[in-house]
């Protein structure tokens, strides 16, 4: 790593774990009537999962940023950093629509929506770096086991 080269990843990484942290800080009260009195289908791991997986993939999706920041500018970079970008703030208003709102309906077409742009940003970030694109894959399937879960509470509680 070159000299320095540690503050990127501090960076992004701080900024990919404040966006999740904030979406759970102001979705805290309503994840506690969603853990108390919403049904949820079969598979549904115990609610300490959530802040345990969530962190170690915002960590990911940190040190993913960081090594595509890191190449040289150019517009498939920029075109990289924009989807992770609105890839990072579709993640986070999906908390609001599924936990405060409980549009769970709304919540999983969002969730969908997520996932093609995860899917969109690791094909951007394979041409520039096959381990960032990597990186975002334990994401791409987190988010796709949340879309089961989203799918079931919605069939489940209407």
């Amino acid at each position: 790593m070159k000299s320095k080269g540690w503050v990127p990843y501090a960076g992004w990484i701080l900024f990919a774990e404040a966006v999740g942290g904030l979406a759970g800080l102001l979705n805290r009260s309503s994840m506690e009537i969603y853990n108390t009195s919403i049904l949820k289908p079969p598979l549904s791991p115990p609610a300490v999962v959530f802040p345990i997986a969530w962190t170690i993939l915002y960590a990911l999706m940190g040190v993913s940023a960081a090594r595509i920041w890191l190449k040289p500018p150019s517009p498939g970079r920029s075109r990289s950093l924009r989807l992770f970008l609105i890839q990072l703030a579709f993640n986070f208003i999906w908390s609001f629509l599924f936990f405060s709102l409980q549009a769970f309906g709304i919540s999983f077409l969002w969730l969908a929506v997520l996932w093609l742009l995860i899917l969109r940003m690791i094909l951007s970030f394979w041409d520039l770096d096959r381990p960032a694109a990597w990186l975002q894959l334990p994401y791409l399937l987190w988010v796709l086991f949340a879309a089961y879960l989203n799918l079931g509470v919605w069939k489940l509680n209407g």
